[in-house]
């Protein structure tokens, strides 16, 4: 097969589309053809050698999305026959032509759905899902604030908060992005570089501040966040875009009676991958399925040109998520 290979740690030059080994399933796997994949920030540092792939995982091949045909069944396989069409989750190698994936980690794609679209839903809306509900608690009325909105992560965890009966604040700096954000369930946008941000979430959520934030940025930021939420709100830490080291004063969370939790998904262990996933056919492919909720696409590229989808992604100049197909 063909797939998307890390030369060595660098820049979006060092990507290559070429031969690649054959993947094999095992007795609980899939063999997958894959007709599309999202890229994610993920691969950006797996490609600069600053996140590696874990144990298991290709280690040069990076994919955490696919959307495909199953072509081939392990032995112990029940629930799948090779021709359904399916989605999900994968530690790495899914930016190939093939890539195997644990069975009850693989959900069904809703007969509508594309293969870009599909693609683009796994990373972003299971990882919006776990954030709002599995690590944040949020509830119905609540005002949940999103960092980087425009993203891929940002865009559905907007969709799945309003869904839910929650209302959206977005921050992202681009007055073009911010523009668009209101078609997918966005209730207020800001600037994240807004003066008195902390005074103008609460002026918008309602004079206490934000129930929850979702947090993909880290870095200093951080702390302003925290003066944004509501007394014994929830911030989420996605993402470590701007750095992983932040001053705050703890203090303010003893007397506010904050929470702060952290959560990732790609090094979990396989049965919690497996409990996501299935809570997410649950609880997410119904609204999907019904076109409540819609994976935002910015691009669609072939593999062969990874290096230039790796750029964009680099630059920020994307709303929503860059799609590959093989």
């Amino acid at each position: 097969m063909r797939a998307v290979r890390i030369a060595r740690a660098g820049g979006p030059e060092v990507l290559e589309w070429g031969a690649e080994e054959d993947p094999s399933p095992g007795p609980d796997e899939l063999l997958v053809r894959v007709h599309a994949s999202a890229l994610n920030r993920a691969d950006l540092l797996q490609r600069m050698g600053r996140y590696p792939a874990p144990a298991g995982a290709p280690a040069h091949v990076p994919g955490l999305e696919y959307a495909g045909e199953v072509v081939r069944c392990g032995a112990h396989v029940a629930q799948w026959r090779p021709g359904d069409r399916v989605m999900g989750l994968v530690a790495g190698g899914a930016h190939a032509e093939y890539v195997v994936a644990h069975e009850r980690t693989a959900l069904r794609i809703p007969p509508a759905l594309g293969w870009e679209e599909a693609a683009a839903f796994p990373e972003a809306f299971l990882t919006a899902y776990d954030a709002l509900f599995c690590r944040g608690g949020l509830r119905p009325g609540e005002a949940v604030l999103l960092t980087a909105a425009a993203s891929g992560v940002g865009t559905a965890a907007s969709q799945v908060a309003a869904a839910a009966g929650a209302r959206v604040l977005g921050l992202t700096r681009t007055p073009g992005k911010r523009a668009r954000l209101h078609e997918h369930g966005v209730t207020h946008t800001l600037d994240p570089a807004t003066p008195d941000l902390p005074g103008a979430v609460r002026a918008l959520a309602g004079g206490a501040g934000a129930e929850l934030a979702l947090d993909l940025v880290g870095g200093p930021g951080i702390s302003i966040l925290l003066e944004a939420l509501a007394p014994r709100g929830r911030l989420v830490l996605i993402g470590l875009l701007a750095g992983a080291r932040a001053e705050i004063d703890l203090s303010r969370l003893l007397s506010r009676r904050l929470t702060v939790v952290g959560t990732v998904l790609r090094s979990r262990p396989i049965e919690e991958k497996i409990a996501l996933t299935q809570e997410a056919a649950r609880t997410l492919l119904p609204l999907l399925a019904a076109g409540r909720i819609r994976p935002v696409i910015d691009r669609v590229l072939p593999m062969a040109e990874v290096a230039r989808a790796h750029a964009a992604l680099e630059r920020d100049e994307t709303f929503g998520k860059i799609v590959l197909r093989p």
